[in-house]
């Protein structure tokens, strides 16, 4: 039997499941100007792929609901759900590619977290929305279109899960949100972006010199729970409370988010000696958003027997140390995953 045109064409498109989580890419207004005060997730994944039918020009497409949640509700239990769900369908043959759809406020962890335990070169991107899809110039639609192009691309393959707002590509583990409400929000301040989305093509520029995906050591396929590691956050003043109450909650590991290069109050100190003497993995991060935290640098480490987040922020550096403990609770040999990954 003899196919058409369209049916061959079709045949020669990248096949891509879109995993639906929420967020505001699935979110609705009550005007057409709300921008702001929104209502999250309310959209399922048939509506975001019948909305943009262009995306039968670039992909044979598939929908599924994983979840309906605003991403400031985003769980570690969410996590392996979704990373245990991508590692299947990207197993098998007839998936060559998969988008994620996310919520922006928690979207980078959710990326840098699939980028440490994804267990395939097929490309992986997130994407989302800084307005819901009922908002004049919703950006919605553009970047799923977006996302679905990078996910069908050959160029794509091998490079990490990626993240795709605004016409750009970013690397999951140095993409951060920077702005409350901006189109442009999704920035790699210094790093630097990978490449672009222009006239129906990626164009890479850059690519992530860290290990991930296939070539990390973590293995979540047995995993029901993750360790708990909790945030505390530096600030002038700061005294012991927040980190003694993480440390009394159960907490295996704590990211010391301190002031410039990581430095530790005073005041702080004995409490952190403490936890650590209690078995509490300690990564000293930096609020500051850019830049390494230089090991030795504003503490004795190696005396401290504390971890440097080297350039990774404080709730990535969360992420990290989790998966680390499933593996290790040496500091020596977290650190060395601290500078691999």
């Amino acid at each position: 039997m003899l196919l058409t045109n369209a049916a061959q064409a079709a045949e020669k498109l990248a096949h891509v499941t879109i995993l639906a989580t929420g967020g505001t890419i699935a979110g609705s207004g009550a005007t057409s100007t709300t921008t702001v005060g929104y209502t999250a997730a309310t959209v399922g994944v048939d509506r975001l792929i019948q909305a943009v039918p262009e995306l039968a020009k670039v992909a044979q497409v598939k929908g599924e609901q994983v979840f309906q949640i605003a991403s400031e509700n985003m769980s570690n239990e969410h996590w392996l759900t979704l990373a245990k769900r991508v590692n299947t369908l990207l197993a098998q043959p007839d998936v060559d590619g998969i988008v994620i759809t996310h919520g922006t406020d928690t979207l980078e962890e959710t990326a840098y977290f699939l980028d440490l335990v994804v267990k395939s070169k097929k490309p992986v991107v997130l994407v989302g929305a800084m307005r819901p899809g009922t908002a004049l110039s919703a950006d919605g639609p553009i970047n799923l279109y977006n996302a679905v192009l990078l996910a069908a691309s050959q160029d794509a393959i091998g490079k990490g899960v990626l993240v795709a707002l605004n016409d750009q590509i970013h690397a999951a583990r140095d993409v951060t949100k920077t702005n409350t409400s901006t189109l442009d929000s999704f920035k790699t301040p210094e790093l630097g972006m990978l490449g672009y989305i222009q006239g129906n093509k990626p164009y890479f520029y850059h690519v992530s010199a860290r290990k991930h995906t296939v070539d990390t050591e973590f293995d979540i396929s047995k995993l029901d729970a993750l360790p708990q590691v909790d945030i505390v956050y530096g600030y002038a003043n700061m005294g012991p409370a927040a980190l003694n109450a993480v440390v009394a909650s159960g907490a295996k590991g704590v990211i010391h988010a301190g002031v410039g290069d990581g430095s530790l109050a005073g005041k702080v100190v004995p409490a952190l000696k403490s936890a650590r003497q209690q078995g509490v993995l300690i990564v000293r991060a930096s609020r500051v958003g850019q830049g390494i935290v230089a090991r030795n640098g504003e503490a004795n480490d190696d005396e401290l027997d504390f971890v440097a987040a080297d350039t990774l922020n404080p709730q990535k550096a969360r992420i990290l140390l989790m998966l680390a403990l499933t593996r290790s609770t040496d500091s020596k040999e977290i650190q060395r995953m601290f500078y691999r990954y």
